[in-house]
């Protein structure tokens, strides 16, 4: 006999080691992928209970600029334009000349208005020279009226006893007694004269003071016309760009119409409009991440500059009134205004308007919620 042992049937398809050892790396795959989960996942939990949690986001945000409105003081026709659409200018450049010629022509009304008053008072000025003269002519007359009332006084004086003794004549006692009279009443005269004389001195002087007060009322009026001529001419009061430019030359213009807006691209903050539920350790000087889309990919820097005193539904034009009617809560957004930290090469990139994605690192005001739950239960 032989000592070979007839082969054993194998089942077909039966691979028993194989199959095991798959299953076993299967397991040790799951096995590191189920750790790979929890690391990152631990990380993940770790950087957010560290970092994460106090970066708020939003990108209700643009970027904004206190831009300047450009409307004439004056009323006119525009004679020059003197700059172009999307034209870069510097503070104090001429932009739009008006036709200046009324301007000018009532500065010349003004300038006359002056010499009249001028005028009307050195002519009362002479007349108060001539009047005082004559209120020495005046006391002059009334010295001698005085004088000679006293002589005639005296003489009637005298007289009288020598009539009474019948060494005169009772007529020419009676003709001195008139001559007295009449002396009497001029010297009251003379001295109602005098005080009509001195009495027209005021009346002159108030003329002088009038012409003085009309020529300071046509010198406002001078200085008033020539703001109007230089305000012809309408300046930058800013430097910036030019937008939003609708003037043409030809064109009358009102005064406060808008002519143009200067924007100082140089100034460029961001408005981003966080929730309320967002505010909590928001605080001035945090540092903020900004992303325009007008600049993908490009991550500019900031910081919180002040957070508005309302809502922006306060201050909207129809403010709501939630005492009046369905009530429906519904968060509201707050303005927080943020300054931009970029280079020059990147804002020249900056337009008001872009939409923009905000960031801010609330981490510098850790804790603050938790401070101000204590101070409010010892407070109790």
């Amino acid at each position: 006999m032989s000592d070979q042992q007839p082969p054993r049937d194998v089942p077909p398809g039966d691979d028993a080691p194989p199959a095991r050892a798959l299953s076993q790396r299967a397991k040790l795959i799951l096995l590191v992928l189920g750790l790979a989960v929890l690391v990152v996942g631990g990380l993940w939990f770790l950087r957010y209970e560290t970092r994460g949690r106090y970066l708020e986001e939003t990108n209700d945000a643009t970027v904004q600029a206190d831009m300047v409105t450009v409307a004439p003081r004056v009323a006119g026709y525009v004679a020059q334009v003197l700059v172009t659409e999307n034209q870069d200018v510097a503070a104090g450049q001429p932009l739009v000349r008006i036709d200046p010629r009324d301007a000018r022509a009532q500065a010349a009304q003004a300038e006359a208005q002056i010499a009249v008053a001028g005028a009307q008072a050195d002519a009362a000025r002479a007349q108060i020279r001539e009047q005082y003269a004559t209120i020495e002519q005046a006391r002059a007359q009334l010295a001698a009226a005085r004088a000679k009332a006293a002589f005639d006084a005296a003489e009637v004086a005298r007289y009288r006893p020598l009539a009474a003794s019948g060494a005169e004549t009772r007529e020419r006692l009676a003709q001195l007694e008139a001559t007295a009279r009449q002396s009497a009443a001029d010297v009251r005269a003379q001295a109602a004269a005098l005080d009509a004389q001195q009495r027209r001195v005021g009346s002159l002087e108030s003329q002088v003071a009038q012409g003085r007060a009309q020529g300071r009322a046509a010198q406002a009026q001078l200085e008033s016309a020539n703001v109007d001529v230089g305000a012809t001419v309408l300046r930058a009061a800013i430097g910036g760009r030019i937008g939003d430019k609708t003037v043409t030359v030809g064109q009358y213009v009102q005064a406060g119409t808008r002519l143009m807006s200067i924007v100082p691209l140089d100034r460029l903050y961001i408005t981003a409009n966080f929730k309320e539920t967002q505010l909590a350790l928001m605080r001035p000087g945090q540092p903020a991440s900004i992303h325009v889309d007008a600049l993908d990919g490009v991550e500019l820097k900031g910081r919180v500059e002040s957070l508005a005193p309302g809502t922006g539904a306060q201050f909207s034009l129809l403010p709501p009134q939630n005492a009046t009617g369905n009530f429906t809560k519904i968060t509201q957004r707050v303005p927080v205004r943020i300054s931009i930290e970029a280079t020059p090469a990147a804002r020249r990139l900056l337009v008001p308007g872009l939409s923009v994605t905000v960031t801010v690192d609330t981490i510098g005001a850790k804790g603050a919620i938790d401070r101000l739950r204590d101070e409010q239960q010892r407070a109790r």
